[in-house]
């Protein structure tokens, strides 16, 4: 079980907006509960700059990234592991389980079940659909209790359901930050640092979401694309994400950005190449390939 601040830390306190508006209207209103968001699949934005390349899409690069979040997210470099991972972290939202961080009480959970239901219908969780679409915005385990962590990791023991939850990762966190980076011409930093703040904030448009963050950001600096220095624009990110972190009790420790990201930045490693070597809420960590 990862340590409690590793989890405290990041509640994805916004997760709300669709992808598609994520990419495609930074100044979108959002609501603040994180309701349950609609299952639209994520719509391009602009074409993504030539100067930005594979960036994580690289598989090679992406499974760093996913190495890098899961050192914040558990305390572990084996993010592989962390698919029968389940708690409830007393955040107000419920059960919180899998390699992003699925919530019961915001709909992404849910999103997963039905995704998984209808890859292999009748499966070990398949009894909590009815009591996950009640849960909504709810802190309750009503309907879940008391068998549902251990069906949670009888289930990722299965393949399938090891599918469903990379399957829904990349739909709502890791390929609309990557796409929205590549068309802010960014290289593979960049692009880390967008699938980071998304995977924290949630994709919605409020001051702490991730385009709020975004678009702070964006009043002090130029995106490359709008032809501004990349370390400049990253640097007013960082500095922004970093201030809507502080205004969260669950966010109040930065060092994911100050002691990992800035790390990066400040050494000029715009396309994230190994080795890479950081500290996150005072552990040591290092990828050497």
């Amino acid at each position: 079980m990862p340590p409690q601040h590793a989890r405290k830390a990041r509640p994805k306190a916004l997760h709300i907006a669709t992808a598609a508006v994520l990419i495609t209207a930074v100044t979108a209103t959002a609501a603040n509960a994180r309701p349950h968001r609609t299952t639209q699949p994520p719509k391009p934005g602009a074409s993504a700059t030539s100067t930005a390349g594979d960036g994580l899409n690289d598989p090679h690069l992406k499974d760093i990234a996913q190495q890098i979040v899961s050192s914040a997210e558990n305390s572990s470099l084996d993010w592989k592991a962390q698919f029968a991972y389940v708690e409830d972290i007393k955040d107000g939202r419920g059960y919180t389980a899998g390699i992003i961080g699925f919530c019961s009480g915001t709909g992404d959970m849910l999103d997963l079940v039905e995704h998984y239901e209808k890859l292999k219908p009748g499966n070990a969780l398949s009894k909590y659909l009815p009591a996950l679409r009640k849960l909504n915005g709810s802190s309750s385990h009503s309907g879940l209790d008391p068998d549902f962590v251990g069906d949670w990791k009888k289930a990722a023991q299965d393949p399938v359901f090891q599918q469903s939850q990379t399957d829904e990762r990349d739909r709502v966190y890791f390929n609309p930050s990557v796409m929205q980076a590549q068309t802010d011409g960014l290289h593979a930093l960049g692009q880390f640092i967008y699938y980071d703040a998304i995977v924290m904030h949630g994709p919605g448009n409020e001051p702490v979401s991730f385009g709020g963050i975004r678009a702070a950001a964006m009043k002090k600096a130029r995106t490359p694309a709008q032809g501004g220095d990349e370390k400049a624009y990253l640097a007013a990110f960082l500095d922004a994400r970093r201030a809507a972190m502080k205004t969260e009790a669950a966010h109040e420790e930065t060092d994911r950005v100050d002691t990992e990201q800035l790390v990066f930045l400040k050494a000029g490693n715009l396309d994230l190449k190994t080795p890479l070597a950081w500290k996150v809420y005072g552990e040591s960590f290092k990828i050497d390939s």
